[in-house]
């Protein structure tokens, strides 16, 4: 099982993030690989998410993942999405 994050057209800003859990690598997907953890971006996404870090943030609201996007010029105030 792989962790997938694209980035999509949508949200509030122009730009989401939308992240699933996969089982096939295609061809134009790169995979990431960091202590055990298997990362696919398609080349597409990738275009807008390089030089981001991925972290998994756990709190008295909840968990979730946040992506520090420097390609981002704006987010909207939930952080899923943003414009470039």
């Amino acid at each position: 099982m792989m962790f997938r994050i694209a980035v999509n057209g949508g949200g509030c800003s122009g730009y989401q993030y939308e992240f699933t859990f996969d089982d096939t690598r295609t061809d134009d997907d790169i995979l990431i690989e960091r202590d055990g953890a298997k990362l696919l971006i398609d080349q597409v996404s990738l275009d807008f998410l390089g030089g981001s870090e991925v972290d998994f943030i756990e709190g008295l609201m909840g968990s979730h993942f946040e992506i520090k996007n420097p390609n981002a010029k704006s987010s909207c105030g939930c952080g899923t999405s943003f414009s470039v």
